[in-house]
């Protein structure tokens, strides 16, 4: 039947195994390799050596022919009956009163036969502690290793030279080599009927490709014949195999079969083994892995919203890299650092004085002059020079980095896109597309709630997507990750991808417990982590000279928020009120202590009027108010340093009517 050829494994337990004593080498030989269980008993024993002559003795000259005279296991357990059936016998004097008695006798036995420990529970024979691993090697087995139990495998049978030998033996395989079926020596068999060059695998490939750079099948240039097996296969994905099965430390002769159908239909053929396997690209779904066993994925997957775009050009570019409140956050401030620096400089700084139309213009200069680091006003407040330091870092940041937006909005190019998410194609009942051969439109109707009559499915060619864009048939496409990609790679300048959605990625596909699927994926990870997989990937995907990589996904840069500058604004606005409270509070103090000054002034000269009335009044020699200046009593007018404030004494009051006018010059 051809199951004992190479890669088939065959193990047999103890009820096969023991029989492997009795029988003839004919038989022995056809078991060629496979592995056994048997019961395992002492053969260096005394009673053992005494029985196996006698049998060899009586067994050779009973049948002469038989070539094997060597004791069995059943021939052991024979002795140990009869002598279980003795014992008990002997143990009540020969005086059976009934076969329950002599029952029980025997099952109380307790001793060491030649088969092993003797010994019963609940009425049964209990098994051997010890089995032995046996491999058949031509015409007779060989002894391999022992299973001792709680201890595994051993090189020895005995409990107590176990040690860590059985978890070597786990870790590394059987302590001596394993002879399998089809004299196979230098590796494992798979445990699978592997292919051969005369029964290849049939590797179904398929033909209604997403994209051709992928899987491309072709007629071989070279042969007239067009035959299935005169086609030229290309692609990434048929390269990649390639480059996988060169990798593998064994010979795998396979086929490509061409498979004219969609992608489900392909991997229903390698589920009722049409085919032993199928390579392209496949995606791996949760429903498509009940039937077959995928790959590691060579490529990630999922898919995204491909949408028309065009790029983004405005007249008012320059006002992008703010938002609005950060546009009006940054006026506020300009206008509050001048009316803080109005206030702190005008009484002692003559730059700030002057008609208001001059002070207005002076201070809008200070305060625009600052942006470029070019203001020359003279500061003499020291509360000023703390607030003008603060608010010129503040300028330095929102400078910097509204250079840095800016330069990037008009460096970088950028994509606006139609439609910005899947909500507004529901919400506007648009046309979405997808490829009719893809679980994609099954996602769009069950998973994210579009309408039936709103998908548009179509053939897999690029023609096809860029005609439904053309002839506004869809407003949307929903491709595959990697078939994106390589869309974009070619598309680029019109249309941009957003909402990706992740799924397994892209694998291959063998018949369920198959061991070349582990093979191969181990493969596809040492490709992956030595590079070669990716310089695969730069070979066949390479951009278009029009797109780069930056240019194949809307990377719209983001507006510069207050948010991003809300602790800057703080700490500037907490330290010149701070300062403009300082200022404030000195301002009172020189005016409580000028006023004090001006009442001492005003007493002293009440004083001194008085005098010169009494005077007046003793002699006579003053008649009337104009001699009062006469003698020299009008007040000169004083003058505070601070404010220049003045006073003046009514020269046609008396003394004791005496009135003060201020005056206030700036």
């Amino acid at each position: 039947m051809g199951l004992v050829g190479k890669d088939s494994v065959w193990i047999v337990t103890n009820t096969v195994a023991n029989a492997l004593d009795s029988l003839n080498t004919t038989v022995i030989s056809s078991m060629e390799g496979t592995l056994g269980i048997k019961s395992y008993y002492s053969d260096d024993s005394s009673p053992y050596k005494e029985f196996s002559a006698l049998f060899r003795r009586n067994f050779t000259s009973e049948y002469p022919e038989e070539d094997h005279f060597h004791p069995s296991i059943h021939a052991l357990r024979a002795h140990d009956s009869i002598k279980i059936i003795t014992e008990a016998i002997g143990r009540l004097n020969y005086n059976i009163s009934s076969p329950e008695m002599l029952l029980r006798q025997m099952l109380s036995s307790d001793f060491s036969g030649l088969s092993g420990k003797i010994r019963f529970k609940d009425g049964e024979l209990l098994n051997a502690d010890t089995l032995r691993i046996v491999n058949v090697v031509g015409k007779k087995y060989k002894e391999l290793d022992f299973w001792l139990p709680n201890f595994g495998f051993s090189k020895t049978s005995s409990k107590h030279n176990v040690g860590d030998i059985s978890s070597n033996i786990a870790a590394e395989g059987f302590t001596g080599p394993v002879i399998w079926p089809g004299n196979l020596i230098n590796r494992n068999p798979k445990g699978w009927a592997m292919p051969s060059n005369q029964e290849p695998m049939r590797i179904g490939v398929p033909t209604r490709t997403f994209f051709e750079k992928f899987v491309v099948i072709k007629d071989d240039p070279l042969n007239g014949n067009s035959n299935d097996k005169n086609l030229r296969y290309d692609g990434f994905s048929i390269e990649l195999f390639r480059l996988v099965v060169d990798h593998l430390n064994y010979d795998l002769p396979y086929e490509f079969v061409p498979h004219d159908g969609v992608y489900d239909d392909l991997i229903n053929g390698v589920y009722d083994k049409t085919y032993d396997a199928a390579v392209g690209d496949l995606t791996i779904l949760g429903n498509r892995t009940e039937y077959v066993e995928f790959t590691q994925p060579y490529a990630e997957s999922g898919f995204s919203m491909i949408v028309p775009a065009k790029q983004e050009e405005s007249t008012w570019m320059f006002t992008k890299p703010f938002t609005w409140e950060m546009w009006m956050v940054t006026a506020a401030s300009f206008i509050y650092t001048m009316f803080i620096v109005w206030l702190l400089e005008h009484q002692s700084n003559p730059e700030f004085r002057g008609t208001l139309k001059d002070q207005i213009s002076n201070i809008l200069w200070f305060a625009f002059s600052t942006i470029f680091f070019s203001h020359r006003a003279n500061i003499q407040s020291n509360l000023t020079r703390v607030v003008v330091v603060l608010w010129l870092f503040v300028v330095f940041i929102l400078t910097s980095s509204y250079t840095a937006s800016l330069s990037s909005l008009l460096t970088v190019r950028r994509l606006e896109p139609n439609v910005t998410d899947i909500q507004s194609l529901k919400s506007g009942n648009l046309k979405v597309g997808c490829v009719d051969d893809s679980f994609v439109k099954k996602y769009l109707e069950e998973v994210l709630g579009f309408r039936s009559g709103n998908i548009v499915p179509f053939g897999n060619t690029e023609a096809n997507y860029i005609q439904k864009f053309e002839n506004n048939t869809i407003d949307s496409l929903f491709l595959e990750r990697p078939y994106e990609k390589v869309f974009l790679d070619k598309y680029c300048k019109k249309y941009t991808a957003i909402n990706t959605y992740r799924f397994g990625g892209l694998g291959f596909a063998f018949q369920r417990g198959s061991p070349i699927a582990l093979d191969i994926s181990r493969a596809i990870l040492d490709l992956s982590e030595d590079g070669r997989l990716k310089t695969l990937e730069e070979e066949w995907f390479k951009p278009s000279s029009e797109c780069s990589a930056d240019e194949r996904y809307s990377t719209r840069p983001e507006n510069l928020t207050l948010h991003s500058f809300w602790g800057l604004y703080i700490v500037y606005g907490a330290t010149s009120i701070f300062c403009f409270l300082l200022f404030v509070i000195r301002l009172l103090n020189n005016s409580w202590s000028h006023q004090e000054t001006y009442q001492g002034n005003i007493a002293a000269w009440n004083i001194a009027a008085r005098l010169a009335r009494y005077i007046h009044n003793r002699k006579g020699t003053i008649n009337n108010p104009a001699r009062v200046s006469a003698l020299g009593l009008a007040p000169p007018a004083l003058e505070l340093s601070s404010s220049r404030w003045e006073y003046k004494l009514s020269p046609t009051h008396p003394p004791e009517n005496l009135q003060v006018e201020l005056q206030m010059h700036e």
